[in-house]
């Protein structure tokens, strides 16, 4: 597996679009520090990028990477390797070298303007964890998305509407159910929704770390009561490690069973 992984990873180093990536949150990072002298206020407007952005590209370059590299997966398959080591070397390829162009293409130019120095690091570490697990996240959702599905125009299209679903839709059925059910308890219905979505639950941890909660209202004093303290900080990091690890397995389970 770690040779397959090695291979991806090289593969996608070399693409044009991992530089284009790259580059676009290393000019991203130069220009919100040049135009705000506070890095706290930086990483709330990167907040509202990486949020949006790192999914659906995660959720692009998965499939992509899936269909283009077909006849090559097709030749792995014919050699004693395990379809497990081949599909799962093939997603952590797509998704470390993702996960390395925004690293890098954030942590250049924070590092460059002292973050070291500033009370922000904080902040910005927590930034980069939840963009390295959306990363894994949409990319091993992008996988089993394009193994399920033969016909590359039907696999890109059901991508791009888990990502607009996940990314858009479920915030306004979540937003109208509160509205609808006010009348009633809604702490736990709440939490529990929020965690059912890595989008939404990478945003509140980043909000309250950023200690700008308040700006959600009752729902924000809700949220700081539970994922404010250490518990519930845990507990939300291990729902986005569990958004991996499920996909992942199931990246497994599904190469296994499919008829190439």
């Amino acid at each position: 597996m770690f040779k397959i992984l090695k291979y991806s990873f090289y593969d996608l180093s070399r693409s044009r679009w991992s530089y284009v990536y790259f580059l676009f949150y290393l000019l991203l990072g130069f220009t919100l520090l040049f135009l705000n002298n506070d890095l706290s206020g930086a990483v709330i407007t990167m907040m509202n990028v990486i949020i949006v952005l790192v999914p659906l590209i995660g959720t692009i370059f998965g499939v992509m990477y899936y269909y283009d590299s077909k006849e090559f997966t097709e030749l792995l398959l014919a050699q004693p390797i395990k379809r497990k080591s081949i599909f799962l070397g093939q997603y952590f390829g797509v998704a470390i070298s993702l996960a390395a162009s925004l690293i890098l293409g954030l942590g250049i130019p924070f590092v460059a303007y002292g973050l070291f120095q500033s009370g922000a690091i904080w902040d910005f570490v927590i930034l980069l964890v939840t963009g390295v697990f959306l990363t894994f996240i949409f990319t091993a959702l992008a996988f089993n998305i394009a193994l399920s599905n033969e016909n590359k125009i039907k696999g890109f299209g059901f991508a791009i509407l888990l990502w607009l679903f996940l990314a858009v839709i479920y915030d306004g059925i979540f937003l109208m159910a509160l509205v609808h059910f006010q009348e009633y308890p809604l702490d736990k219905f709440a939490l529990i929704a929020t965690m059912g979505n890595p989008i939404d639950l990478s945003r509140i941890l980043i909000l309250l770390k950023l200690d700008i909660s308040a700006l959600l209202g009752y729902t924000g004093a809700v949220f700081k009561n539970f994922f404010g303290t250490s518990m519930g900080t845990i507990l939300s990091l291990g729902m986005l490690s569990l958004w991996v690890i499920l996909p992942v397995w199931r990246i497994s389970a599904k190469a296994k069973k499919k008829d190439f």
